[in-house]
């Protein structure tokens, strides 16, 4: 009877250690982080974006004073006369009063946060304060 409470005296405060160590791993949250490798801005080579109307891809650009322009090919332009083109959530975009401004239903127009908008292709797109096309992703 002597030998067992000495093996418990022994033991059992290992045994409690090891059990709160696994106890305290168990609960302890491992750290993750994620990187998102975002790449520089690029001045657009052509100056057109990609939107949607209909399900069908259009490309659009502006024109020197600000004019909007499509096109399904690249090759024959046409003014757009509502002037506004869809970005990748469905959002409608425009330029107003020298802003971009973007509205969900086309009544309520505001302007974009630092004119940047996800085109219909998964790259952000943004204008600059001089209408130029800035390309990322």
């Amino acid at each position: 009877m002597k030998r067992t409470i000495r093996l418990m005296a022994i033991g059992m405060p290992l045994l409690l250690a090891s059990y709160t160590g696994l106890q305290a791993a168990a609960t302890t949250t491992p750290a993750i982080t994620y990187t998102i490798t975002v790449g520089d801005w690029m001045k657009s080579t052509t100056g057109t974006w990609p939107g949607m109307k209909d399900g069908a891809t259009y490309w659009y650009k502006l024109d020197k004073k600000g004019g909007l322009w499509w096109s399904t090919d690249g090759k024959k332009w046409a003014a757009v006369k509502e002037g506004a083109w869809a970005d990748k959530d469905g959002k409608w975009l425009k330029i107003h009063d020298k802003k971009l401004v973007w509205s969900t239903d086309g009544n309520t127009w505001a302007e974009v946060p630092e004119w940047k908008w996800l085109g219909s292709d998964g790259k952000w797109y943004k204008f600059d304060s001089n209408w130029t096309l800035w390309v990322n992703g």
